[in-house]
């Protein structure tokens, strides 16, 4: 087995990648379920962005916003794919140190994508709702273009010290990684220097980020919610609050799993591993799996197109 030598160049480090200890036998059959959850997630967001694409009905700031969303959760899948399938079908666990580095960073970079176009879609779903009038002169096209590419650099920026703040620490035995991939909380655990900087650095990630959009985000349902119990008719209430429920389904799709993952990765040392190794699954996973099925159901736009292009087949 590989190990990491302290003081050795970082450029020669080697981390090895886990599916399930235990269970390696297993891995083959194993991997008929991720393959399947990832054929789900790919062809599900791929069908949006196609969709939203080719129906010049649906080029509003809802679906605009909707097909950000799939590109970022595509973005996850293509990252973490190549490394999970060759750990469950050929068995190779070895990832080069600074490959890791690469894939950890673009594994954060869209995580923070889709937490900040979730914020946004509230914003639209408070705009549409509370001045629907004006709703198309305030997310203009150039508007929604430079809140997409502003959320792109958002995200890059605040991800970008993470992999130089990881080469500065030194790495010993331990080369184990907890998952499949590469995740910054992950790799900075098997360092035998002081990583406290580390540690406070993701804190604050996560604090101005997920944080900060997630108390914006129930901030914007507040204001939605006053604005709907406005409404004298019983009828238009449910009809605003409904155009509500996939982003909503959204939200908890990423936010619970995500915090889950954070609240075990920094306090549940003793915690199961196996538990953790799932909690890692589900939180890079059940997003992209199920958003495209949460509004394909619930968006009648959308279901109506895929259906109709269906029956022409």
């Amino acid at each position: 087995m590989p190990t990491l030598e302290q003081n050795s160049s970082v450029h020669s480090l080697t981390f090895l990648l886990s599916g399930f200890p235990g269970l390696e036998d297993s891995h083959p059959v194993i991997s008929i379920l991720f393959c399947a959850l990832y054929l789900i997630a790919l062809m599900g967001n791929i069908t949006i962005l196609v969709v939203i694409k080719v129906e010049r009905s649906l080029h509003t700031p809802m679906y605009f916003f909707l097909s950000m969303l799939a590109a970022s959760d595509l973005g996850i899948c293509a990252t973490t794919l190549p490394t999970l399938l060759k750990l469950f079908w050929f068995n190779v666990r070895e990832i080069d140190f600074d490959a890791c580095l690469i894939q950890m960073f673009f594994i954060h970079v869209f995580s923070l994508m889709e937490s900040g176009i979730l914020l946004t879609m509230a914003f639209d779903r408070y705009v549409a709702i509370s001045n629907p009038l004006r709703y198309t002169t305030v997310l203009t096209d150039s508007t929604i273009a430079k809140i997409g590419v502003g959320l792109l650099l958002r995200a890059v920026a605040v991800i970008f010290p993470g992999p130089f703040l990881i080469k500065r620490l030194k790495f010993c035995k331990a080369n184990v990684l907890s998952h499949s991939y590469c995740l910054h909380p992950d790799i900075i655990k098997l360092s035998c220097s002081d990583h406290r900087i580390n540690s406070i650095y993701g804190l604050i990630i996560i604090l101005i980020t997920f944080g900060v959009d997630s108390v914006l985000i129930l901030l914007s349902y507040l204001k939605i919610l006053i604005t709907v119990l406005g409404i004298a008719s019983r009828e238009q209430q449910f009809k605003a609050l409904n155009t509500c429920v996939s982003h909503i389904c959204a939200v908890l799709l990423v936010y619970v799993p995500m915090l889950g993952v954070s609240i075990i990765h920094r306090f549940g040392k003793h915690v199961p591993s196996m538990v953790h190794i799932i909690m890692g699954y589900i939180y890079l996973l059940i997003p992209p799996v199920l958003n495209p099925v949460v509004y394909c159901v619930k968006t009648r736009e959308i279901r109506t197109r895929i259906l109709g292009n269906l029956l022409k087949l």
